[in-house]
């Protein structure tokens, strides 16, 4: 039998007889973004097995208002896929399916997990199968999984297939001085750099297939080149009627992750009242940051309390990126407005002669 062929059999002998095949086990549902699945941000409950279930999507999405359309690939059929949610010492079933209607072998590779390639390796499912994934939760924080098929990685993660596992710890998010942090609501912002070919004309091409189209995005991923840079997958997709939302003495939980590219998010009008700039509920979180930065393959974590109502943006501080590439998000805010934060002393009126 082939190294390969013995080694998958021994782990999923192993996995019949693994202690956390006789905890509670539980299935929750996952939310598409921005939502985040419920949950208890402490727990009193024994270590549990959470599982879940991904299925891959492979389907032409558009990204902007100008009607331009991509090939895409997607965890549930969002970008990005949905926020599974457990606790520090859990274990994580995660089965991924890959419908017989796709095109293309995918895994999933998840940056909490403890393993050669994260799990890359014993989920590579071709159309029409599927596979499932155990591991046990042993870091807190917030962490990115992506797809990662040998050799076609990048073009997985930058046409949609990403996502975020949040692991709290058993008794909750602390400052510093070990005081409890709660949250209101909890969002998940994915942050995608999409690179589109164009044809002679400059117009962005359509193809029939994702294979007619993967010589002209590996050539235009390799100019490094976005053409657009978006938040959940396309422009405007957290603007207008689709903002997020709050009140004024909510805290917000805003998960940010980006699978490939750096960036740097900044709500303006607010703060960072606590930030885990790098996702780690292990370290103390940084507090008032002005704009934090989450390196590309991580997600980071921020809460805020809303002290005023209003439109509030919510950017890419690379504004090249959030004003003409499209990664610009809104967070509308209701409740009374407190003049001893800010006041307008005088209207906008003739200069005196």
């Amino acid at each position: 039998m082939p190294l390969r062929r013995t080694l998958l059999c021994s782990l999923a002998l192993a996995a019949l007889a693994h202690p956390a095949a006789a905890a509670e086990r539980i299935a929750p549902t996952l939310l598409p973004p921005p939502a985040v699945m419920a949950h208890e941000q402490a727990t009193r409950a024994a270590p549990r097995t959470v599982a879940f279930t991904l299925t891959v999507g492979e389907a032409e999405v558009e990204v902007d208002d100008e009607g331009t359309r991509m090939r895409a690939m997607t965890f549930n059929g969002t970008m990005p896929g949905p926020t599974m949610v457990v606790h520090q010492g859990d274990t994580v079933e995660i089965t991924l399916v890959n419908p017989a209607t796709n095109s293309m072998a995918h895994n999933i590779d998840l940056h909490a997990a403890t393993g050669a390639m994260g799990g890359g390796d014993l989920t590579i499912v071709q159309p029409g199968e599927q596979a499932t994934l155990r591991f046990k939760a042993d870091r807190a924080g917030v962490f990115v999984y992506h797809c990662a098929p040998p050799g076609m990685v990048a073009w997985h993660v930058v046409s949609g297939m990403s996502g975020t596992l949040m692991v709290l710890p058993r008794d909750g998010l602390k400052d510093r001085d070990g005081t409890a942090l709660r949250y209101d609501r909890a969002y998940t912002v994915g942050e995608f750099d999409l690179y589109l070919p164009k044809d002679e004309t400059g117009a962005f091409k359509r193809y029939d297939s994702l294979a007619e189209s993967h010589a002209d995005t590996i050539a235009a991923m390799r100019g490094l080149v976005p053409s657009h840079v978006v938040f959940n997958g396309r422009v405007g997709a957290l603007t207008g009627e689709r903002a997020l939302t709050s009140q004024v003495g909510e805290t917000v939980l805003l998960i940010h992750s980006s699978a490939n590219r750096d960036t740097r998010p900044h709500l303006i009008g607010g703060h960072g009242d606590r930030v885990w700039e790098t996702g780690k509920f292990a370290n103390p979180p940084e507090r008032d940051l002005e704009t934090w930065f989450v390196r590309g393959g991580s997600a980071a974590a921020a809460l805020y309390r809303f002290r005023q109502p209003g439109t509030y943006a919510y950017v890419n501080h690379n504004l090249i990126k959030a004003t003409e590439l499209g990664a610009f998000a809104q967070v509308e805010v209701s409740g009374e407005w407190n003049h001893d934060l800010m006041t307008q002393v005088h209207a906008p009126a003739p200069i005196p002669q």
